[in-house]
């Protein structure tokens, strides 16, 4: 495995520089016009054929690392620190990305995939495509040069082989584990794709209706992907480390993010490109951006540059990737001076209340969002470079500052469907918004009568606020589906389901957006549920207990169990509300057999209104009891619900709407003899 794994990343390096120079030469002669002794269309056609190799090159790689790891070959520094025998195969099959070197061997494979799925596209007369294969064939070379001469995944062992590995990291040995890492790097190698396609527009001068449907659909899906990955991270660390919350805006959390906001302005902008030929230039360094903040997140996350329970250990490849963001922002900044003339915009914003003003405070609020992220993020280092200390800031910063932020970009959600495109008349607002502000002014006055006392603490201010404007935002996306649906139940005579279903497949763009703004929403009010948290810690010995909320917990008894991997103690707590036991909860500590590492695996109770969140943190050693500690979190499965949601208008969002299918499948005019229809 070792001869296959090494010869196999060889040449996947030699195939990428080969795509990559021939690629580029290719499109030089086509740009000057001068031929060399070999056609740019041969050039074109064995650059394509390269790439396409090169991902069975990197999937060769890939296999050879995992049967190493499959069949226990601890000859391997990489099975030895990520795998032991007793380890679950699903586990085994995550030890791929689980430690430094693999992660980069996947993020490789990913993006030869997607490269290889651009490349099934190319065509010889489509210069775009070939402008972003090459590019894509850049980015390519520089991750194989990683995985030859820095991060190698395949370095044996001097000496004699150790009968048994370390095991993986007890906090990665979860179900989501298998599936949030690879969704996440999706996400992250997805945007690579619209980001060279959108370069490579920029260099050739290609017209907007080329690119941009590319770049968006591209985009989309990397969106979906990165959107994943987050909510499972989300999830991962609300069921697995035990805190009682779900985001701690901690360095890799806050790196993925980022890239996510800018994705989102990016799907935002193009809207305004598509219909009135507006912020071409902000499409283009959106997508810049977010290609730069998707490395960027690899870089933190790899380089040891800052302290997370989430990255891995000191690492000597930061200054590649540091060396890598440079190149790749001069070659953009570059790019974008010499061909600046081709993005000048055909229409400006007529009126600050419009639509079109509505997408473009959407796009600033959350870009100001990442700019508050990424300063937090990188204080420590800023800091260390300027004093000589690292400085770090701690969640109260991110909440002072990214929430009033969070809240306006929440305002905007529902107020951009009641602007009309260019201009909106002082009528049309006082009609539109009446309805929706009236709801969430009566909102705020329910909350208020029930005992949210907004004056009194900051907490409930936000929340206040929170659960006003998501009534505001859910009766103006509702009104404006039922308006459009009664406007065909009248046309067809169907009922309002049909006519709902009609709409929406009519305009799955817009009215997916809908969907995925109204998932928002819930991911608001489930957030909006922290500043109601309460929590309370004790020692529990068999037979008492302990009051929290309307709940009463009573410690019952304590079993054990074991495997080959872990032995687990199991502390049963029975929960009474009211007088009467209504379910038995069973928190459990893991002793891991391999690391003698502890790790806690949380019990919780989730309904529509709070989540019963209860931890056994072990036994306290000058007692001898176990301690419990207990939390209820209002609100948290409306995060989760919101969140498949969001997925679920994504996919709608992708799918052609129905007058778009009946234009393509109309039949075409027949030409005049003699004419082409170029």
């Amino acid at each position: 495995m070792f001869i296959l794994g090494s010869s196999a990343l060889l040449l996947a390096l030699l195939l990428a520089i080969c795509s990559l120079v021939m690629g580029a030469v290719a499109l030089r002669q086509i740009s000057t016009g001068r031929r060399g002794p070999i056609s740019p269309e041969r050039l074109s056609d064995a650059a394509r054929r390269a790439g396409m190799m090169g991902f069975a090159a990197v999937s060769a790689a890939v296999f050879a690392l995992l049967w190493a790891i499959f069949t226990n070959d601890f000859s391997f520094t990489y099975v030895l620190h990520e795998s032991n025998r007793a380890l679950p195969a699903a586990y085994k099959f995550a030890a791929l990305w689980s430690g430094q070197e693999g992660s980069l061997l996947l993020w490789a494979w990913l993006l030869a995939g997607f490269s290889f799925i651009v490349r099934l596209r190319h065509t010889a007369g489509f210069r775009l495509t070939a402008f972003a294969s090459t590019i894509l064939a850049g980015i390519e070379v520089f991750f194989l040069l990683l995985l030859n001469f820095e991060a190698l995944p395949f370095t044996c062992l001097p000496g004699a082989v150790p009968v048994d590995g370390d095991g993986m990291n007890p906090l990665l040995q979860y179900p989501e584990m298998v599936i949030h890492p690879p969704l996440l790097y999706l996400g992250y190698v997805g945007f690579s794709v619209p980001f060279a396609f959108a370069l490579g527009a920029l260099m050739m001068r290609a017209p907007v209706d080329k690119w941009l449907p590319i770049t968006r659909r591209w985009a989309i899906v990397a969106w979906l992907f990165l959107t994943c990955g987050v909510v499972l991270g989300m999830h991962w660390a609300y069921a697995v480390l035990g805190w009682g919350g779900y985001w701690g805006w901690d360095p890799v959390e806050n790196a993925s993010l980022m890239p996510w906001l800018t994705g989102t302005a990016f799907l935002h902008s193009t809207i305004m490109q598509e219909k009135r030929g507006m912020m071409k230039t902000w499409n283009i360094w959106l997508l810049f951006s977010t290609f730069l903040l998707c490395i960027f997140g690899t870089l933190l996350t790899r380089s040891g540059m800052v302290s997370s329970v989430h990255a891995f250990g000191q690492s000597s490849i930061g200054t590649w990737f540091w060396s890598f963001l440079a190149l790749v922002l001069v070659v953009c900044a570059t790019t974008f001076v010499v061909r600046r003339d081709h993005l000048k915009p055909e229409h400006s914003i007529e009126s600050l209340v419009s639509q079109e003003s509505s997408f473009l405070f959407n796009i600033l609020v959350l870009l100001a969002a990442c700019v508050a992220v990424f300063c937090g993020t990188l204080l420590p280092v800023f800091s260390q470079f300027a004093v000589g200390n690292k400085v770090t800031v701690e969640a109260p910063f991110y909440n002072r500052v990214v929430v009033p932020i969070g809240l306006f970009l929440l305002l905007l959600t529902g107020t951009a469907p009641l602007l009309a495109g260019r201009s909106t008349s002082a009528k049309r607002i006082r009609k539109n918004f009446a309805v929706p502000a009236f709801s969430g002014a009566l909102t705020a006055v329910v909350l208020v009568a029930c005992g949210i006392h907004p004056w009194t603490d900051q907490g409930d201010l936000y929340a206040l606020v929170c659960f006003s404007i998501s009534a505001f935002v859910i009766v103006a996306i509702g009104r404006e589906v039922v308006r459009g649906a009664l406007s065909i139940q009248q046309q067809t005579g169907k009922n309002l389901a049909s006519s709902t279903l009609r709409l929406a497949r009519g305009n799955t763009r817009r009215y997916g957006a809908f969907i995925v703004h109204f998932g928002i929403v819930l991911m608001f009010i489930g957030f909006a549920g922290s500043a109601f948290n309460r929590s309370v810690e004790r020692e529990l010995n068999v037979g008492q207990s302990m009051d929290l909320g309307p709940y009463h917990l009573v410690a019952q008894g304590y079993t054990q169990q074991s495997n080959d991997n872990y032995v687990a103690g199991n502390l049963l707590v029975d929960v009474y509300r009211g007088g009467k036991k209504q379910f038995q909860l069973a928190p459990q500590a893991r002793l891991y057999q391999t690391s003698q590492n502890v790790q806690t695996m949380v019990a919780n109770h989730s309904t529509p209104l709070w989540d019963l969140y209860v931890v056994f943190e072990g036994q306290n050693q000058d007692s001898g009891l176990p301690v419990i500690k207990a939390f209820l979190n209002p609100l948290v499965v409306w995060i989760w619900i919101g969140a498949v949601i969001v997925l679920f208008g994504t996919l709608v969002a992708c799918i052609p709407s129905i007058s778009a299918i009946e234009n393509y499948c109309e039949p075409k005019p027949k030409q005049a003899a003699g004419k082409l229809n170029l």
